[in-house]
């Protein structure tokens, strides 16, 4: 696009980069979406003909050496997140990458410092912040809405792999061992932590919390059978912030619900809200309201301000959240914007699901923060 402020490259040109990414870059006027990558060369051809993308690279460096692109997009497999960003960052490009940025909080710490270091912006796929419902529902929590926030419940609940036959991305190596390894507490639980985070601007002290593997042996897409895929694909885990609040936290990916299955709630000393993100009916989401005078919840309107252009509760929610995500990190890059979602907020939530794999393995409470 001549004269776009901020030029693209995005690294994988999978379902969730044609479904979310790329529709949220090329919506907003002020990106210039100018390379594409992926190993399957079909593939990225593909994205770049859909998009009108004038370069397709099977070799991610040639986006990363280019000096004419400013924001580098990681949506590959989760265990190119890391040492793709860090490249990126190295080479002085603003990044945005999917969850996580690192298995091990730890590694996302480096890379918010390698990023804060060379003045560069960063934010993850925590793609629900961006929500209308959500970022209202923020608002109204700002302004005092539920007065002192005591509770937060959240629930990322999908069918997803609910059939065992259905291919399953990547699973950790050792995930045929007899312990147990993350997948949904880190896949759909990650979003849910960060909007708990963010609601009730306040920190995790401690956390318990249990892992199941309800279906043990499924269809692996790398490997095209069935096998042993010792994961979590149910969790549940409850916490205490440091303002004395508590919350708990429930994920799956086979249990009955449609994507993506996201209800947040919160409930506090004057009011009480609930977003639900369950696209229904031709609705993408709702918004409900509560006060000690009128205990019925009753619906709230979302103001159209909150939506991206031309946007509606009726478009669905991968374009209509990730419009939102791309559109704010444009405004923190060229406007200054203080960062949200970025790397600092994926290194706590990384803790926390660290701190909650932990926990299941101890069989008890873990605190927080973690020894580093």
């Amino acid at each position: 696009m001549a004269g776009a402020e901020l030029r693209v490259g995005v690294i994988g040109c999978g379902r969730w980069a044609g479904w979310a990414h790329l529709p949220g870059w090329t919506r907003d006027e002020r990106c210039s979406v100018v390379a594409v990558c992926d190993r399957d060369e079909g593939l990225v051809q593909a994205a770049a003909d859909k998009f009108g993308v004038p370069e397709a690279a099977t070799d991610h460096r040639r986006l990363i050496e280019r000096d004419d692109i400013d924001v580098i997009d990681v949506v590959t497999g989760d265990e190119e997140h890391f040492t793709l960003t860090m490249a990126a960052l190295e080479a002085g490009k603003h990044v945005l990458c999917e969850k996580p940025v690192a298995h091990d909080y730890r590694d996302t710490l480096r890379a918010r410092d390698l990023a804060a270091s060379k003045g560069l912006g960063t934010k993850v796929g925590f793609t629900f912040r961006y929500s209308p419902a959500i970022r209202y529902m923020k608002e109204l929590i700002n302004e005092g809405f539920v007065g002192e926030p005591y509770i937060y419940n959240a629930y990322e609940q999908n069918s997803q792999w609910i059939d065992p036959q259905t291919p399953l991305r990547q699973v950790p190596p050792a995930a045929d061992s007899d312990r147990i390894m993350v997948s949904s507490l880190e896949g759909y639980g990650a979003p849910v932590i960060d909007l708990g985070h963010w609601f009730m601007a306040s920190d995790l002290t401690s956390v318990v919390g249990v892992l199941r593997n309800f279906v043990p042996e499924r269809m692996i897409r790398e490997t095209g059978r069935m096998q042993r895929a010792n994961i979590d694909d149910g969790d549940i885990f409850i916490g205490e912030f440091a303002t004395g609040a508590i919350c708990s936290v429930q994920s799956s990916f086979v249990t009955v619900g449609n994507y993506p299955g996201i209800e947040a709630r919160v409930y506090g000393s004057k009011g009480a809200l609930i977003a639900r993100l369950v696209e229904e009916h031709g609705v993408a989401e709702t918004l409900r309201s509560a006060t000690p005078d009128a205990v019925e919840f009753e619906p709230v309107d979302v103001p159209q301000r909150l939506y991206p252009p031309g946007g509606s509760v009726h478009e669905p929610w991968p374009t209509l959240y990730y419009s939102n995500l791309t559109a704010n990190f444009v405004d923190e890059i060229l406007a200054g914007k203080e960062n949200e979602g970025g790397f600092a907020d994926a290194a706590w939530v990384q803790e926390v699901i660290n701190a909650v794999e932990r926990s299941h393995h101890e069989r008890g409470w873990v605190s927080l923060p973690l020894e580093a």
